[in-house]
């Protein structure tokens, strides 16, 4: 199962999303590979990977044509490895603009390791980039993360349409896995408002789950470790294993 964890609004936790779900997923016996695919790394460098360690990475993959088995690296959480991003992916939409067929690049790369793994985890670049093309071409089911923000909202709303367009117009089969609520505090009645607009519009497309502000999710990257490892009591640890087993549900694995 290859799932794109997208979002074209930054901060609304889709790196946070991508590391601990798949940490989760590691946590409850998968086999997990999570794809970077933003220039900035911050999936890597939450995993514990060095800035100057990053080479080879999945710009070497889809711009060099190296093998991605020689890429995908072990991370300090068994059954959990990772090809790592980088900055020269943020060059993508140039390198690749006269590449016939760009928009299957990634899913041409996965297609030789994809049932090595239960699970490939796609961190895509807060935009919709190429790389996002390419992650929703490759992917079976698309997550986004989303705060109970107004313009975090009106960003949901113009990357559903876009989405859609790009199914319509490229034959995009991707189907959305759920739409997931992050940073999650109590109180603000804004939030509150913002949550039922959602739940009334999108239904059953909400997961259930709800991601809880949690200090130690903040934390836990400035040590290059997963929630499990940083704080496998906090509630942010209890959030991702719920998120895990609804995912798992929803996708209808055993």
């Amino acid at each position: 199962m290859i799932i794109a964890i997208i979002n074209n609004k930054g901060g609304t936790g889709k790196t946070t999303t991508s590391v601990n779900l798949s940490a989760a997923f590691a946590d409850s016996g998968y086999r997990v590979l999570l794809v970077d695919l933003d220039s900035q790394a911050s999936a890597s460098l939450s995993l514990g990977i060095k800035y100057s360690d990053l080479a080879p990475s999945m710009a070497d993959v889809l711009f060099d044509d190296i093998l991605i088995k020689s890429a995908v690296r072990p991370s300090a959480r068994q059954r959990l490895e990772l090809v790592t991003g980088g900055t020269e992916l943020a060059n993508s939409d140039l390198i690749l603009a006269d590449v016939p067929g760009r928009e299957n690049r990634l899913a041409e790369c996965l297609k030789g390791i994809r049932q090595e793994y239960d699970f490939i985890i796609c961190d895509c670049p807060p935009s919709l980039s190429l790389l996002s093309i390419n992650a929703m071409v490759a992917a079976d089911r698309y997550i986004v993360p989303l705060t109970a923000e107004y313009l975090a909202l009106e960003g949901l709303i113009s990357l559903m349409a876009a989405v859609e367009k790009l199914k319509t117009g490229m034959g995009i089969d991707t189907e959305l896995l759920g739409i997931l609520f992050t940073m999650v505090g109590t109180g603000l009645k804004s939030a509150r408002e913002i949550v039922d607009l959602v739940l009334e519009h999108y239904g059953e497309d909400v997961f259930k789950t709800r991601i809880r502000r949690n200090v130690s999710l903040g934390e836990a990257p400035s040590f290059g470790m997963n929630i499990f490892d940083y704080a496998p009591k906090a509630h942010g640890a209890e959030d991702y294993l719920m998120l895990a087993d609804e995912v798992v549900e929803r996708c209808g694995i055993k």
